[in-house]
């Protein structure tokens, strides 16, 4: 369907925990755009200059490479989540692990066309999750699989107005793609009789909802670098919220009360229930949300450099999810608020072809915990880095990363009428491996 709907997945997915993606960045969104700046956990994002990489980190960084370059890599990601102390309505499994391993791939390019004015395109997902647990899941009534992937292509344009300044201006085109389904209870099936008293005929067994779609649409991104002094960097990078509109496919198979109901001669409208499969078309309409991302870069001497960064997503925006069709109402509230992610790192040149660095960042969860749910059970997060560049050549560079991220302990706790009740805690933790290689022609 259109990206509304994807995010539907998305969201619910999101909510659904930590994604491979997720747990870099608050909710789904990704920080994997970069593996020279994962070395420092995304410090100086805005305003360090080591590769392509900076056309999503800041595009007005183009201005300050002086050759054209190409970078690619990707990021392995893989999470650890348990649950303990689950208890619900429902009989079932906590196995949790329900993130499977990932890789997460990106590439960037950038252009001199003069001395003043850069050309760049960048490939990469800024959001985007898998989450899948078991069949038989004690939580499955609030969820049970959720996957969305958005994949931005950014062509973009820098320039120079002065040693001191540049800016940069890039325009996004973003893919989005997701799956979301969850378990429905059994009950009493049968029929109404003329004066509307419901007569049980069977009990129905768990019924499945399975909704997907995809959409595409545009937004932008602008950027701004100031070196007020010779060693010292300012950097402000503004990704926008973009809309999307999803229209996908809701299937609804072994569900009590879907659909019109079947009227039967003198006995009147029979309850529509059967291991059928109805099908419908689906609509969500939800918005992403605008990145505001601040950041200091400041060389010590020729071998230590410091960084720090501060950045805010306009989270609150994400109020719920809610997902038109013409058999059953869905709808999940979500109403996240907007969240604060801190980081500190440096770099230290070893020599003229090694660089090292190594990074810390404290990353707020924008999920409240009265709406903390099974799709997206995570809290806030510490993330911890280490990495190294090594340039054997002028032209080449190859970068590799590793973090370990730590989730403080999420505790939920749902309740609802159709779906009964699921309370546990979680334990994430995820490793991330990067690696990727630069080249300057």
């Amino acid at each position: 369907m259109h990206n509304n709907f994807k995010p539907l997945s998305l969201a619910v997915a999101v909510a659904a925990a930590a994604v491979s993606g997720q747990a870099m960045a608050g909710a789904f969104q990704l920080n994997e755009q970069s593996v020279s700046g994962q070395g420092t956990s995304g410090a100086g994002r805005a305003s360090s200059v080591n590769d392509a990489t900076i056309v999503h980190g800041n595009p007005a960084g183009m201005s300050f490479l002086n050759r054209a370059q190409v970078t690619g890599g990707g990021v392995y990601l893989t999470v650890d989540s348990d649950i303990d102390n689950a208890s619900g309505s429902a009989s079932g499994s906590n196995e949790g692990d329900m993130v499977p391993n990932t890789v997460i791939p990106f590439g960037f390019y950038v252009q001199p066309i003069n001395d003043n004015l850069h050309f760049g395109l960048g490939v990469y997902a800024p959001y985007g999750l898998i989450t899948d647990y078991e069949g038989q899941f004690q939580g499955r009534f609030f969820g049970d699989r959720s996957k969305v992937e958005v994949v931005t292509v950014q062509p973009t344009i820098s320039v120079k107005f002065s040693d001191q300044f540049s800016a940069g201006f890039g325009l996004t085109y973003n893919q989005i793609d997701g799956e979301l389904t969850a378990n429905t209870q059994g009950g009493p099936v049968g029929f109404f009789d003329q004066t509307g008293a419901f007569t049980p005929t069977g009990v129905a067994g768990e019924g499945d909802i399975d909704v997907e779609g995809d959409d595409n649409a545009w937004g932008y991104t602008l950027g701004m670098m100031y070196k007020p002094w010779e060693h010292t960097t300012f950097g402000f990078a503004y990704h926008s919220e973009v809309d999307y509109d999803l229209e996908g496919k809701a299937r609804f198979t072994n569900v009590r009360g879907t659909g019109s109901p079947t009227v039967v001669p003198g006995l009147g409208p029979v309850v529509p229930v059967g291991t059928a499969t109805q099908q419908t078309d689906a609509d969500l309409s939800i918005t992403l949300p605008a990145v505001w991302d601040f950041s200091v870069t400041h060389e010590l001497n020729d071998r230590w450099t410091l960084m720090a960064g501060a950045a805010m997503t306009d989270w609150s925006e994400f109020e719920e999810i809610r997902v038109e069709n013409d058999v059953r109402e869905i709808v999940e509230a979500q109403n996240y608020e907007d969240s604060w992610q801190y980081s500190v790192g440096t770099a230290y040149q070893l020599n003229q072809a090694w660089v090292l660095r190594t990074g810390l960042t404290y990353d707020e969860t924008p999920i409240k915990e009265d709406y903390r749910s099974v799709r997206v059970p995570s809290d806030d997060r510490v993330i911890f880095s280490l990495g190294a560049g090594w340039t054997p050549m002028e032209d080449l560079t190859v970068d590799v990363a590793y973090s370990y991220i730590h989730e403080t302990e999420a505790s939920l706790s749902q309740e609802e009428e159709n779906r009964g009740t699921y309370e546990a805690d979680y334990d994430n933790t995820a490793q991330a491996f990067g690696a990727q290689v630069t080249y300057r022609f």
